[in-house]
This record gives C-alpha cells, sequence and structure tokens, in this order.
C-alpha cells in the first residue's frame, strides 16, 4: 500500500526537485569557496533556476598549465556559455579548434561533442556558465540560428556612444533559448548605464578588464532599490522582472559583459 507524505514533507520534497529560484544579488569573488581538483581549482557561483530555465549554473574553473578539466571530449548536455577570465583556453566544439584569450568567449549548443584545454605555461582561469530550458531543448532551432559559435574579444567591433560604448557579442536563438541576447558595455566614469528597470529575460552581469586601467574598476547595482557595490571578477545575478541599473562609481572607465535570456 502507498505510504502518503505529511504535505509539508511534499511540498518540500517539491521543492527540492524543482530547484530553488535564484535571488537576484552580487556574487563576489573574493567569498567564493575554493575547490581543489588535481587539474586546478573550482569555485561555484551559484546553482539554481529562473521561470524560463529549470537549470542556472555557473562556476569558475581555473586549470593548471598543459592540463585539460575532461580527459576525452564529451558531448554537451546543458546548453553552456564560458568567459575567459584570464590565461588562454583552447576550446574544441564538434571538430573545430579556437584559442580564447581573456575576453573571449565560447557558445557551445546542446549536443555537440567539445573539449577544453590549457595548452600554456601559465594558469587559465574561465567562467563556466550553465542552463537547461523548462522547455523541450530545440537543438534544430540552435542549429538553424548558427550553432555554437567562438568569439576571441579583438574580433568583435566595439561601438562607441555617449555614455562609452559597446561590443555585440550575439542575439539570436539558440537549443536552450528562444532569445540569448549578450553584449559589453564600456560605461563612463560617474554615469549609469540605464535608468533603473525591469525585463522578463533574466540577466548576468560580468565586470571584467578590457585594458589595464580597468582592473580596479568599480561599480554599484541598485537591486530593488537597493544598491550594492561590486568589482572585477564579481558575477551579478538579476532575476526576471527584478528592478534593477548599474553605475560607474570608480576611476575612469569601466567595462563589463551583459547576457539576457528566456
Amino acid at each position: 500500500m502507498l505510504k502518503l507524505l505529511p504535505f509539508f514533507i511534499l511540498i518540500q520534497s517539491i521543492a527540492f526537485s524543482q530547484g530553488k529560484m535564484l535571488e537576484s544579488k552580487v556574487y563576489q569573488w573574493d567569498e567564493l569557496a575554493v575547490i581543489k581538483r588535481p587539474q586546478g581549482e573550482a569555485r561555484p557561483i551559484l546553482d539554481g533556476t529562473t521561470p524560463h530555465f529549470k537549470l542556472c549554473k555557473i562556476h569558475a574553473s581555473t586549470l593548471l598549465p598543459k592540463s585539460r578539466m575532461r580527459k576525452e571530449a564529451y558531448t554537451q548536455e546543458n546548453e553552456e556559455l564560458i568567459i575567459v577570465k584570464e590565461g588562454e583556453l583552447t576550446v574544441t566544439i564538434e571538430g573545430k579548434t579556437k584559442k580564447l584569450k581573456a575576453g573571449g568567449i565560447a557558445l557551445i549548443m546542446s549536443g555537440d561533442v567539445r573539449a577544453t584545454e590549457n595548452t600554456t605555461d601559465s594558469i587559465t582561469t574561465y567562467y563556466v556558465f550553465q542552463y537547461n530550458s523548462n522547455e523541450p531543448v530545440n537543438i534544430e532551432r540552435g542549429k538553424n540560428a548558427g550553432g555554437s559559435l567562438m568569439l576571441n574579444w579583438d574580433e568583435v567591433a566595439f561601438k562607441a556612444h555617449d555614455k562609452g560604448g559597446r561590443k555585440d557579442f550575439f542575439n539570436r536563438p539558440t537549443s536552450m533559448s528562444k532569445r540569448f541576447e549578450m553584449h559589453t558595455t564600456t560605461l563612463n566614469e560617474g554615469l549609469m548605464s540605464h535608468a533603473a528597470h525591469t525585463h522578463n529575460a533574466a540577466e548576468i552581469i560580468l565586470l571584467i578588464n578590457s585594458k589595464s586601467t580597468e582592473k580596479d574598476s568599480k561599480v554599484q547595482e541598485t537591486i530593488n532599490e537597493k544598491w550594492h557595490n561590486a568589482k572585477v571578477g564579481d558575477v551579478i545575478f538579476l532575476q526576471s522582472n527584478d528592478l534593477h541599473g548599474i553605475k560607474n562609481v570608480g576611476k575612469g572607465t569601466c567595462t563589463y559583459f551583459a547576457f539576457q535570456f528566456e
């Protein structure tokens, strides 16, 4: 005979199986746990859900010189975005290989065979963003939109504007997203990119160095009318429809990746 669970345990079980809805906040690099591995280090950053994704997970990996995260290439299950923080990462997707330097990105469609390796004599650190849609995976949609993508920083044109400028990396459907848009913004000192606003898509912001003078960049992010400090290396997660805006509070320009997905 089937034994019924108490109601509160049943609700807890359902919530756990569905994952925890992610909180809009600044995930600070200096506060991340460091997990030692034979190949280097791992830093878990966040793991949860959004209204459009049953999995939204971010971590950072550091590879020692002449090492790789897995011994063999494997088939990508979740969709994945890689952003190189420092060093050089050799990425192979479906037989195509590219060396990605700091600021380089790889967008990897679900179902593609991939491998990552550090072939240099220095350490390499990169962010890994993994996500899985609530809706069925649409591999054909991802292929029709261009498939997996690898780009280095210098391959993307800079477009100046009155507040600084931007680089548009991509804006397209993927195997897991109806729309995935990513760009970088370079923001002049003392300015806000936009007034505080909301949108249906969840968003991630990652402050980086685009030049040596930006290594001490600082910003403040307003989230639901409360200001939070962030610096280079920190990850800002903004949940769907939460009120937010970013301001450059450091000296000189700052540059950050911003990407939305739904």
